[in-house]
């Protein structure tokens, strides 16, 4: 068996009068994502921890900014492709664990829901899929609420 890991990150500024996604679920909010896709910075960066785990560079490569093919894409869409790149190569997903950085909304309340619709988009065992939220104790951008930030490390098997 061969496992590889990889190593995602993502941010987006916030701004009131957008919508906030992460994870698949519309987090109801004040202030949501700037984004050119729908901003879910939590799948973003899974998505980033898959492509590199597998060597196929990043979501920017697959999924650029600069395509109207992308305009306001819903997240959940890139993460399937995403799966469906690495699986391509002959992997699956072993495991996922991400934690999301925002000062408010708090998230407790959604983080399962978000478990369960990315474990339903990739279909995968919702034990496989960990999310975590933190605070920056008002410190950074988070902390001023300018933006949200997510990492996310994945095994990927062959």
């Amino acid at each position: 068996m061969i496992i590889r890991v990889g190593l995602g990150y993502d941010v987006h500024s916030l701004a009131e009068g957008e919508t906030l996604w992460l994870g698949g679920i519309l987090v109801p909010h004040s202030k949501g994502t700037v984004a050119h896709s729908d901003g879910d910075v939590l799948i973003h960066a899974i998505c980033d921890a898959l492509l590199g785990a597998a060597k196929l560079r990043d979501i920017g490569y697959h999924f650029p900014d600069t395509s109207s093919d992308f305009k306001n894409v819903d997240s959940k869409i890139l993460l399937k492709k995403c799966q469906e790149l690495i699986a391509e190569k002959g992997y699956e997903i072993g495991n996922i664990d991400a934690t999301i950085a925002a000062q408010q909304p708090k998230l407790k309340d959604f983080i399962p829901l978000m478990e369960a619709k990315m474990a339903e988009v990739l279909g995968i065992d919702e034990d496989c899929v960990s999310v975590k939220a933190t605070t920056t104790e008002r410190l950074g951008f988070e902390g001023r609420q300018e933006g949200i930030s997510a990492y996310a490390s994945v095994l990927i098997q062959k």
